[in-house]
This record gives structure tokens, sequence and C-alpha cells, in this order.
């Protein structure tokens, strides 16, 4: 039997950004708890075997840290999201799967030192997996691209006319 491999540290990194948009959705939609919903990820959700079908591996510290991060800090990521939205749409206005992804790029944004631009790459790919056919991801970029040069303007400072 041929060991199992571990996944690239960037495949780890997606799936933990993936799961954090899932349990933040879930704990929008249902009012779970924190650890409640960290627990059940983390025992029955990531890297499991569900149904003949295993999930897929995930850091699973960066999976705590954003969804912890963006429970800890969504009032300010929140109101982060709302400035770089157009005023007619404020946050809770919007599709809670999208919701979710802007509080956990914006937990990744305000409380990790990844580069801006690879959580607006990320996100947006994710964007593509939840809406394959729509213009979400377009959206996405956006707002997330406003959302970063708020919350680190240092890593756009060569970017002359986009400030």
């Amino acid at each position: 039997m041929t060991p199992r491999r571990s996944p690239p540290r960037r495949q780890l990194r997606a799936a933990a950004r993936l799961y954090a948009i899932q349990a933040l959705f879930q704990m929008e939609a249902q009012g779970s708890a924190l650890d409640e919903v960290l627990e059940e990820f983390e025992t029955w959700r990531i890297g499991a075997e569900i149904d003949g079908e295993t999930w897929a591996d995930a850091d699973i510290a960066l999976f705590r840290r954003l969804v912890t991060e963006a429970v800890s800090r969504q009032a300010a990521i929140d109101q982060m999201t709302d400035r770089a939205l157009v005023a007619k749409w404020p946050i809770n206005r919007i599709d809670p799967t999208l919701r979710a992804l802007f509080r956990a790029a914006g937990a990744e944004l305000l409380a990790t030192d990844t580069p801006p631009r690879v959580v607006i790459s990320e996100f947006v790919s994710t964007a593509r997996d939840f809406f394959p056919e729509g213009r979400e991801p377009a959206f996405v970029n956006a707002v997330l691209d406003h959302m970063a040069r708020e919350a680190r303007p240092e890593a756009f400072a060569g970017d002359g006319a986009k400030q």
C-alpha cells in the first residue's frame, strides 16, 4: 500500500479558506456557536471520508484563525465591506455565501501576514467555485481590492493611480 502524500501547502491553505467560508455561512444560517462549528468541521468534515468521498485536508491553524478572527472582528470587517459596496447594497443585502466569503477574506487581511494580492486571488478563485457561471468573481475581486487597500495600504504604495 502506498502511503498517502500530504497535499502541497497551497492546497491546504485553499481548502482552509473554503471550509472557513462554509463554517461562517453555517454559523449565520443555523445560529451555530463558534466552538461548535470548529469542532464539527475539524472532527467530521476536514479530511473526513463521507459516503465513500474523501473531503480535502486543510491547514487547520489557518481555518481556525480565519473563522475565529471573522467572528471576533465581524463588526469591523462588515463596516470595511460596506465601504467597498455600492451604497444601495449594504452587506446585509448580499448573498449569504458572499457575506461569509468577505468575512473570511477580511479576517485574513486583518489578522495574517498573507500578502493582500494573494488573499484577493485566492478568494476570487474560491468565488469561481461557488459561482462558476456568474459575475460574482468579478464583484468579489472589486470588493476585496477595495477592502485590501483599506486594510493594508502599504502593500499598494507603488500602485500610483489606484490610490
